[in-house]
């Protein structure tokens, strides 16, 4: 499993057990909900 891959499972894991939408998380974060979901789906790799 590549980093990437663990990442956006962890991110998807943690998202749904604070109890969160993608929009939400998004709007948290200052980010689109767009990039959440391409995260979650391994699409991109996370900028630090």
């Amino acid at each position: 499993m590549e980093i990437r891959e663990i990442l956006a499972h962890n991110l998807r894991m943690h998202r749904l057990a604070q109890g969160l939408s993608q929009e939400e998380l998004a709007h948290r974060a200052g980010i689109d909900r767009t990039y959440v979901s391409a995260l979650e789906r391994s699409v991109y790799a996370a900028g630090i």
